[in-house]
């Protein structure tokens, strides 16, 4: 009779010592995540994982109990020696190491059907749990939830990527890594710089040989600025509005210009600047330094290439990448 009470501990003991692990190993805001994916075992097990404190004391007592009780058997059946080197492997292999990895690797659905055998213990220790779980409420406060940064949350992404089991591609962990660095960059980091920039004065005549010169440079759109200033960009040529013009007329490009542009500072985050287009309906957006000075063009195109993280050519695109020629054309002069 006592070894099946032991044998019986033992088994207590084990399912203490699991539940403990599986239940703690699912935190709440996990837990949360997979109810809104529609996760039934998680809805099993939030009700009870809700009360940490509660579940924490209710486990442990169960499990201290338990072993206690196993030791005191065990003293009836054996020696005070033997008795302890047996308890000591039965708890720690059996109730301990085996229970613990079984319940690690299948928290959710071991706790998901063992929920009614936690309610069980909660509803029978729950005299001596309670008052020690109100105690912990009110002494540390509600459970913290878990927050990832940035950072982890990109590693998170290249591990996902990277395992034969999940379904995220290449492609996928690409513009997801994209989406969270974006943020970060200036609009001067990923701006055409001011001397690659084709734009034309204001007093430009629209000519065929302006026409056969955009062509050439295969823009859709082209800042104009102040003859007498150009630090003033006045406005900007959209290359449909040129469709038809009479080049016998001597149209100027002040008189086909549009205010279809952002004057930015150059230090704005690209996040700021992709509502400020999302808002106010613009493709494209002027920079300038703390002097005032024009300095480049940021437009629509190059927000989506960062969070894309690739280049964006179309059929007309000559050059891939406009701050590599500005770059190329600067060292130019400093040599020359």
């Amino acid at each position: 009779m006592e070894i099946l009470i032991v044998a019986f501990l033992v088994i207590l003991s084990a399912c203490f010592s699991g539940l403990t692990l599986g239940f703690f190993s699912l935190n709440l805001t996990s837990l949360e995540r997979k109810m809104k994916l529609g996760d039934e075992r998680a809805k099993k097990i939030y009700p009870v994982r809700k009360n940490g404190n509660l579940l924490l004391c209710t486990l442990l007592l169960g499990n201290v109990a338990v072993n206690s009780a196993m030791s005191i058997f065990l003293g009836n059946i054996a020696t005070g020696l033997v008795a302890g080197l047996v308890s000591t492997m039965l708890i720690v292999v059996f109730g301990e190491i085996l229970p613990q990895a079984i319940f690690s690797r299948f928290a959710l659905t071991l706790g998901a059907k063992s929920v009614w055998l936690v309610k069980l213990f909660i509803f029978l220790l729950y005299p001596i749990a309670y008052p020690l779980s109100y105690t912990l409420d009110k002494a540390l406060g509600e459970e913290l939830a878990t927050i990832f940064s940035k950072k982890e949350i990109e590693e998170i992404i290249r591990y996902h990527e990277d395992s034969e089991e999940s379904v995220i591609d290449e492609d996928e962990e690409r513009i997801l890594l994209g989406a969270l660095r974006f943020s970060d960059l200036t609009a001067e980091m990923v701006a055409t710089p001011r001397p690659v920039v084709f734009m034309v004065p204001s007093d430009t005549v629209i000519s065929a040989e302006f026409l056969a010169t955009i062509k050439d440079k295969a823009f859709t759109r082209i800042p104009v600025f102040n003859k007498k200033n150009p630090e003033d960009i006045q406005g900007i040529i959209i290359i449909r509005d040129l469709l038809g013009i009479d080049t016998a007329a001597n149209i100027q490009a002040n008189d086909i210009l549009r205010s279809d542009f952002l004057s930015i500072k150059k230090e704005i985050k690209l996040d700021d600047l992709l509502n400020h287009f999302l808002a106010n309906k613009k493709h494209i957006a002027c920079l300038y330094n703390e002097f005032q000075t024009f300095v480049g063009i940021v437009t629509l195109e190059d927000i989506l290439e960062e969070i894309l993280k690739t280049e964006i050519l179309d059929e007309g695109d000559i050059v891939k990448d406009m701050r590599q020629l500005a770059a190329k054309l600067v060292k130019k002069d400093l040599l020359s």
